[in-house]
């Protein structure tokens, strides 16, 4: 049971039996009603300003609006009791039993209490995305545990989730990326490099290198730039991607579909 729900239907059926006797517009929209928690909890369970929503569209003052709210909520055996405070503010105070009956269904209910019911629609998260051109960092990491959690509570909550991960495998970036690869498998060969400035230096792109040089030999030295970017690109995005895999798997963390920029900028998807 969703408490703050249960509440605000409590005081939806309130204003309608209101509406019903003539007590508030018959024609009222009245939107969707909302609870909170007090920020002081002497002022009671739940607080809610619907009255002062009301007001302007029902042509009445929020404090009588409240007022008429509070007696008809009066008699519901769930409330202890209900006040008007401010403008026309009400603070709801729930009975003992209320509470209790609520920790032996939360008891009950395990692990599957507070979960909706399923097809409450499609929701595509995507989340992490870091850039194949380095590892995962602290930052990464961040959105990686941020995002997993909305994609497992918004499952929970009765939402068909895919996860997705983003690949920017298009753009400047990843060019740069291949070139500094290539650097590094001449540097596999046993020639020595120089990273020039805008290149990436790391050491995580020397495996890389390596893996070049046991696939390709030493087939794509000396050639011109445009025969061999493409096949490097790709084969240094993999490998990247395997990295990045590697870190998301220690985190527990899996996703769906992992979907390519390059894929989308040529009309496909994968």
């Amino acid at each position: 049971m969703n408490v703050f729900a249960h509440v605000e239907a409590k005081i939806v059926a309130a204003l309608e039996r209101l509406k019903a006797a003539g007590r508030l517009p018959a024609e009222l929209p009245l939107g969707r009603v909302e609870t909170e928690t007090p920020r002081d909890t002497a002022h009671g369970d739940f607080a809610c300003n619907v009255a002062l929503a009301l007001a302007k569209a029902a042509g009445m003052k929020p404090r009588d609006i409240a007022e008429a709210l509070k007696a008809e909520l009066a008699s519901d055996t769930e409330i202890a009791s209900v006040e008007v405070a401010g403008p026309g503010f009400l603070n709801i105070r729930m009975v003992p039993e209320f509470w209790q009956r609520l920790i032996k269904a939360i008891l009950e209910s395990g692990g599957s209490f507070g979960r909706g019911t399923a097809g409450q629609g499609g929701v595509n998260v995507e989340y992490v995305s870091a850039l194949p051109p380095g590892p995962m960092h602290v930052g990464h990491c961040r959105g990686a545990v941020f995002g997993d959690a909305i994609a497992n509570l918004l499952a929970f909550a009765g939402y068909d989730v895919t996860r997705e991960y983003y690949i920017n495998d298009a753009g400047a970036q990843v060019d740069v990326l291949a070139r500094s690869a290539q650097l590094r498998y001449r540097e596999a060969l046993g020639e020595t490099i120089e990273i020039p400035d805008g290149f990436y230096p790391g050491d995580y792109l020397k495996p890389v290198g390596t893996a070049l040089a046991e696939k390709y030999g030493k087939s794509l030295v000396g050639k011109p730039e445009k025969e061999w970017l493409a096949d490097v690109r790709a084969f240094t995005i993999d490998r990247m991607m395997d990295m990045i895999r590697d870190d998301l798997a220690a985190l527990n963390i899996k996703h769906d579909v992992f979907v390519s920029e390059a894929s989308l900028t040529r009309g496909k998807t994968d």
